[in-house]
């Protein structure tokens, strides 16, 4: 590298991250491009609420799936597929800076098959989780619950790292409890929708899954026990 010249950290990003964002933004290019009359003429505007209805998951999928003994492809993919659709540009930005931010980090520590099967398990289980809780009618969509879940593999690093160092392992939990703060905030003065279960899962099932698929694997979580 040439004196005075510096990386962009976007070159930085590990290829698994580019891997995740992949069909977020060819999702969000397509759709703003229907929006803003680029494409698909006029029926170009309505093109959101119908990928919406075609990918987003409805709670009651799962009841139905179990009930009826059915489970189709195009059932089941939706317990992936609505992570990869948002209500708007917006919605998909915030989601994919959560991504961007947590994915460099995590990735940094982790390999890529492991910061993709933490992304990818996130998003399956909180959908799971979503559709278990009982009177839920909200579908769930947009990639939260997989950035929550890379935000708890953060959380493993930093809680490994304060406990290396004697530190108060309770400081790594700091960002999940500011989200969660927010959350509290925008519900009481503008409402909330239920989503935050699955983003809740989705931060459990990262933060649990990183001992099975972090640096040193199960190996090194039984080696921590026994410590005990």
């Amino acid at each position: 590298m040439q004196p005075g010249h510096h990386a962009s950290p976007i070159n930085q990003l590990p290829p698994v991250v580019w891997l995740i964002l992949l069909p977020i933004v060819a999702m969000e290019l397509v759709l703003n491009a229907g929006s803003l009359g680029l494409a698909g003429g006029a029926g170009g505007i309505g093109w959101r609420n119908e990928a919406l209805q075609r990918f987003a998951l409805s709670p009651a999928m799962l009841d139905y799936m179990l009930a009826s003994r059915t489970f189709s492809a195009d059932d089941l993919m939706r317990f992936f597929t609505y992570s990869v659709v948002h209500g708007s540009l917006m919605h998909a930005v915030w989601a994919g800076v959560f991504i961007l931010a947590m994915g460099k980090f995590v990735g940094e520590v982790f390999s890529g098959a492991a910061v993709l099967a933490v992304y990818v398990a996130s998003v399956v289980i909180s959908a799971v989780v979503y559709s278990l809780i009982p009177g839920l009618v909200y579908p769930l969509f947009g990639a939260y619950p997989g950035a929550f879940g890379l935000i708890g593999a953060f959380t493993f690093i930093l809680w490994t790292r304060l406990g290396a160092v004697h530190a108060n392992r309770n400081r790594a939990f700091s960002l999940i409890g500011f989200l969660l703060g927010i959350r509290l905030v925008f519900a009481i003065f503008f409402g909330s929708s239920p989503d935050w279960i699955a983003e809740v899962a989705g931060f459990a099932t990262g933060f649990g899954l990183s001992f099975l698929v972090g640096p040193g694997g199960p190996a090194h979580m039984i080696a921590r026990i026994r410590q005990r």
